[in-house]
Protein backbone atom coordinates (compact mmCIF):
# COMPACT_ATOMS: atom_id res chain seq x y z
CA UNK A 1 0.00 0.00 0.00
CA UNK A 2 1.32 3.60 -0.66
CA UNK A 3 2.72 5.59 2.08
CA UNK A 4 1.51 9.05 3.04
CA UNK A 5 3.67 11.94 4.09
CA UNK A 6 1.83 14.95 5.21
CA UNK A 7 4.28 18.21 4.93
CA UNK A 8 4.31 21.42 6.37
CA UNK A 9 2.88 20.51 9.55
CA UNK A 10 3.65 23.26 12.74
CA UNK A 11 0.42 22.59 15.23
CA UNK A 12 -0.08 19.87 17.52
CA UNK A 13 -3.31 19.54 16.87
CA UNK A 14 -2.19 18.88 12.92
CA UNK A 15 0.15 15.96 13.75
CA UNK A 16 -2.30 14.35 15.70
CA UNK A 17 -5.16 14.33 13.69
CA UNK A 18 -3.01 13.23 10.64
CA UNK A 19 -1.66 10.45 12.79
CA UNK A 20 -4.38 9.26 13.91
CA UNK A 21 -5.76 8.58 10.76
CA UNK A 22 -2.82 6.19 9.21
CA UNK A 23 -0.33 8.93 8.00
CA UNK A 24 2.69 7.17 7.87
CA UNK A 25 5.10 10.17 7.59
CA UNK A 26 5.19 13.61 9.20
CA UNK A 27 7.23 16.98 7.32
CA UNK A 28 8.87 19.62 9.09
CA UNK A 29 10.16 22.32 6.81
CA UNK A 30 13.55 23.94 8.01
CA UNK A 31 14.24 25.82 4.58
CA UNK A 32 12.75 28.96 3.84
CA UNK A 33 9.17 28.92 3.82
CA UNK A 34 5.91 29.49 5.30
CA UNK A 35 5.62 26.41 6.96
CA UNK A 36 9.15 26.92 8.58
CA UNK A 37 9.59 25.76 12.17
CA UNK A 38 12.56 25.63 14.27
CA UNK A 39 14.56 22.66 15.79
CA UNK A 40 13.06 23.53 19.06
CA UNK A 41 9.46 24.14 17.53
CA UNK A 42 9.66 20.93 15.47
CA UNK A 43 10.78 18.92 18.79
CA UNK A 44 8.27 19.90 21.05
CA UNK A 45 5.87 18.40 18.46
CA UNK A 46 7.67 15.46 17.44
CA UNK A 47 6.99 14.29 21.34
CA UNK A 48 4.49 11.61 21.72
CA UNK A 49 4.27 10.81 18.44
CA UNK A 50 4.53 6.97 17.44
CA UNK A 51 7.69 5.42 16.79
CA UNK A 52 5.54 4.08 13.36
CA UNK A 53 5.20 7.23 12.13
CA UNK A 54 8.64 9.07 10.62
CA UNK A 55 9.59 12.52 11.18
CA UNK A 56 10.73 14.01 7.76
CA UNK A 57 13.16 16.86 8.29
CA UNK A 58 13.24 19.47 5.44
CA UNK A 59 16.50 21.01 4.04
CA UNK A 60 17.69 23.32 0.69
CA UNK A 61 21.41 23.29 0.32
CA UNK A 62 22.48 22.40 3.98
CA UNK A 63 25.33 21.23 5.69
CA UNK A 64 25.40 17.54 6.67
CA UNK A 65 26.79 18.47 9.93
CA UNK A 66 24.04 20.79 10.50
CA UNK A 67 21.03 18.24 8.78
CA UNK A 68 23.24 15.75 11.92
CA UNK A 69 22.93 18.27 14.21
CA UNK A 70 19.28 19.04 14.22
CA UNK A 71 18.36 15.27 13.34
CA UNK A 72 19.57 14.03 16.57
CA UNK A 73 17.93 17.07 18.50
CA UNK A 74 14.32 16.30 17.12
CA UNK A 75 15.29 13.41 16.57
CA UNK A 76 13.75 12.78 12.80
CA UNK A 77 14.04 9.61 11.11
CA UNK A 78 14.55 11.14 7.51
CA UNK A 79 16.58 13.95 5.78
CA UNK A 80 14.41 15.14 2.62
CA UNK A 81 17.30 17.47 0.74
CA UNK A 82 15.52 19.78 -2.06
CA UNK A 83 18.69 21.45 -2.73
CA UNK A 84 21.96 20.74 -5.10
CA UNK A 85 22.83 18.32 -2.38
CA UNK A 86 25.65 15.78 -4.06
CA UNK A 87 25.48 11.83 -3.19
CA UNK A 88 29.17 12.55 -1.67
CA UNK A 89 26.80 15.37 1.00
CA UNK A 90 23.88 12.64 1.35
CA UNK A 91 26.27 9.86 2.25
CA UNK A 92 27.40 12.13 5.23
CA UNK A 93 24.21 12.57 6.56
CA UNK A 94 23.62 9.55 9.37
CA UNK A 95 19.89 9.09 8.61
CA UNK A 96 18.21 7.83 5.66
CA UNK A 97 17.53 10.31 2.82
CA UNK A 98 14.76 11.69 0.34
CA UNK A 99 16.71 13.16 -2.69
CA UNK A 100 14.07 15.87 -4.37
CA UNK A 101 14.07 16.15 -8.10
CA UNK A 102 11.58 18.67 -10.19
CA UNK A 103 10.33 17.78 -13.16
CA UNK A 104 9.52 20.19 -15.96
CA UNK A 105 7.89 19.59 -19.81
CA UNK A 106 8.40 15.98 -19.09
CA UNK A 107 12.48 15.62 -17.77
CA UNK A 108 13.75 15.00 -14.72
CA UNK A 109 16.08 18.20 -13.78
CA UNK A 110 19.32 16.34 -12.32
CA UNK A 111 19.94 12.42 -12.31
CA UNK A 112 18.34 9.84 -10.17
CA UNK A 113 20.34 7.51 -10.86
CA UNK A 114 23.38 9.16 -8.62
CA UNK A 115 21.22 8.95 -5.94
CA UNK A 116 20.97 4.87 -5.69
CA UNK A 117 20.67 4.83 -1.54
CA UNK A 118 17.87 7.77 -1.20
CA UNK A 119 14.06 7.65 -1.67
CA UNK A 120 13.68 9.75 -4.57
CA UNK A 121 10.59 12.39 -4.96
CA UNK A 122 9.39 14.31 -8.06
CA UNK A 123 8.14 17.36 -7.55
CA UNK A 124 7.11 20.45 -9.85
CA UNK A 125 9.72 23.40 -10.17
CA UNK A 126 9.66 25.90 -7.22
CA UNK A 127 8.07 28.61 -6.99
CA UNK A 128 9.08 31.33 -4.57
CA UNK A 129 10.30 29.08 -2.50
CA UNK A 130 12.45 25.88 -2.98
CA UNK A 131 10.51 22.46 -1.75
CA UNK A 132 7.29 22.79 -4.70
CA UNK A 133 5.31 25.28 -5.70
CA UNK A 134 1.93 23.53 -5.13
CA UNK A 135 1.55 22.41 -8.55
CA UNK A 136 1.41 19.45 -10.47
CA UNK A 137 3.58 18.64 -13.07
CA UNK A 138 3.52 16.72 -16.27
CA UNK A 139 2.79 13.02 -15.29
CA UNK A 140 1.51 12.15 -18.48
CA UNK A 141 5.16 13.14 -20.32
CA UNK A 142 7.52 11.61 -17.87
CA UNK A 143 8.84 8.35 -18.55
CA UNK A 144 7.71 5.81 -16.32
CA UNK A 145 9.72 2.62 -17.18
CA UNK A 146 13.58 4.20 -15.86
CA UNK A 147 11.47 5.22 -12.22
CA UNK A 148 12.18 2.84 -8.80
CA UNK A 149 8.49 3.02 -7.92
CA UNK A 150 9.79 0.83 -5.06
CA UNK A 151 11.23 3.66 -3.59
CA UNK A 152 9.32 6.59 -5.56
CA UNK A 153 7.87 9.59 -3.77
CA UNK A 154 5.56 11.21 -5.93
CA UNK A 155 4.73 15.54 -4.80
CA UNK A 156 3.42 18.52 -6.21
CA UNK A 157 0.02 19.60 -6.53
CA UNK A 158 -1.28 16.58 -4.79
CA UNK A 159 -5.06 16.54 -3.03
CA UNK A 160 -7.72 14.36 -2.64
CA UNK A 161 -9.37 14.74 -5.97
CA UNK A 162 -6.09 13.91 -7.90
CA UNK A 163 -4.20 11.54 -5.59
CA UNK A 164 -5.80 8.19 -6.97
CA UNK A 165 -4.91 9.13 -10.55
CA UNK A 166 -1.36 9.88 -9.37
CA UNK A 167 -0.91 6.47 -7.62
CA UNK A 168 -2.41 4.61 -10.34
CA UNK A 169 0.08 6.09 -12.49
CA UNK A 170 3.10 6.13 -10.92
CA UNK A 171 2.25 2.83 -8.13
CA UNK A 172 5.36 5.09 -5.81
CA UNK A 173 6.72 4.09 -2.32
CA UNK A 174 4.90 7.02 -0.81
CA UNK A 175 2.77 10.67 -1.94
CA UNK A 176 3.40 13.65 -0.24
CA UNK A 177 1.24 16.53 0.30
CA UNK A 178 0.94 19.95 2.21
CA UNK A 179 -0.99 22.70 0.39
CA UNK A 180 -3.47 20.64 -1.01
CA UNK A 181 -4.94 19.51 2.43
CA UNK A 182 -4.59 23.50 3.30
CA UNK A 183 -7.58 25.99 3.20
CA UNK A 184 -6.25 29.52 3.11
CA UNK A 185 -2.56 28.84 3.61
CA UNK A 186 -3.80 26.64 7.34
CA UNK A 187 -4.10 22.78 7.78
CA UNK A 188 -7.06 21.55 7.45
CA UNK A 189 -8.18 18.52 9.57
CA UNK A 190 -10.94 18.31 6.89
CA UNK A 191 -8.85 17.89 4.07
CA UNK A 192 -6.20 15.81 5.49
CA UNK A 193 -8.70 12.93 6.41
CA UNK A 194 -10.16 12.84 3.02
CA UNK A 195 -6.65 12.90 1.57
CA UNK A 196 -5.50 9.72 4.03
CA UNK A 197 -8.66 7.80 2.78
CA UNK A 198 -7.99 8.40 -0.91
CA UNK A 199 -4.67 7.04 -0.69
CA UNK A 200 -5.59 3.97 1.58
CA UNK A 201 -8.66 3.07 -0.76
CA UNK A 202 -6.32 3.49 -4.22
Amino acid sequence: MTQVKICGLKYRQDIEIAVANGANMIGFVFAASKRQVTPDQARILAQDMPASVKKVGVFVNESPAEINRIAAMVPLDIAQCHGQETPAELAKIEIPTIKAFSVKNGQIIGDITAYPDSLILLDAPAAQFEGGSGEVFDWEALAKSDLPSERLIIAGGLNAGNVPEAIKQFQPFAVDVSSGVETNNTKDPKKIIQFIQKVKES
